[in-house]
């Protein structure tokens, strides 16, 4: 008697905000790398914002309602995967803590925050994706966000899914961990500061001489590309193509040009 065949795990795609609004090729991207790991891939309709700007701001109240609002869409998957680790950080470290004092959402903040994983990890450490079919053409180097890595513990599965993409050469980032000073509401309240953060992150990525930036946070990401475009136009600084890596790892690459860079017409 033959085995029965093994079920697919059924898969919620949180797609953040910024994906969503700004960057969709990401999530059609993890739909593709999801699907190719085995996953039955779901992207729940009604979600919005996992309540991390209001979490940063102190507006706890407002951040426990999105909290609640998310738990309840999201707590039947198997497991949660969010391309970015900030809002993955957010949901699986940071809404036990906001609803521990609830009898009745903190065991769902709990159960939903153990299925919860960024993305890129969930390919690797769960799901033992080791090796992807994807080509793309360039020297890259690799910027760690900050809640991915430092909460999250995302740092080596996106450099050795990396070094499997066909054409790719990975140049390590020097302060590769340093914050690109985005940081969400801290480039508003302290711009100066996060300037200069991010003037000194621009400076390590020109001097890789990789020809592609890669992270797995758009927040970062959009950051870096704003002042990596604004150096090359203001003083003729070598432009840097960004990219989520989501989409170097999918082939997905042709789909949209690069972040910060006009879509060709046509």
């Amino acid at each position: 008697m033959s085995a029965a065949p093994q079920r697919r795990p059924r898969v919620g795609l949180f797609v953040t905000c910024l994906v969503d609004l700004f960057r969709p090729t990401v999530g059609f991207a993890a739909v593709k790398l999801l699907e190719d790991a085995g996953c039955e891939v779901e992207v729940p309709g009604m979600q919005t914002c996992c309540g991390q700007p209001a979490f940063n701001a102190g507006d706890n109240d407002d951040a426990r309602m999105l909290a609640r609002r998310t738990i309840a869409l999201l707590e039947d998957y198997d497991y949660v995967v969010v391309p970015s680790g900030s809002c993955g950080g957010m949901i699986r470290e940071h809404y036990p803590e906001l609803l521990a004092g609830d009898a009745d959402w903190a065991p769902r903040a709990r159960h939903v925050a153990a299925r919860t994983h960024e993305l890129v990890s969930f390919l690797h450490d769960v799901r033992g994706v080791t090796r992807v079919d994807a080509r793309y053409a360039d020297d890259v180097t690799y910027h760690d966000s900050c809640s991915g890595l430092r909460e999250l513990g995302v740092k080596t599965q996106p450099r050795a899914l990396l070094r499997s993409v066909d054409g790719v050469a990975l140049k390590e980032l020097p302060g590769a961990e340093t914050c690109c000073g985005f940081g969400g509401t801290f480039c508003v309240k302290y711009p100066e500061i996060s300037d200069k953060m991010v003037g000194e992150k621009a400076a390590d990525i020109l001097a890789t001489g990789a020809g592609t930036l890669l992270a797995g946070d758009m927040g970062c990401l959009m950051n870096m590309a704003g002042k990596l475009k604004r150096l090359a136009m203001e003083t003729g600084a070598r432009q840097v193509k960004v990219r989520h890596v989501a989409e170097v790892l999918a082939g997905m690459t042709d789909e949209a040009a690069p972040i910060g860079e006009p879509e060709a017409k046509g």
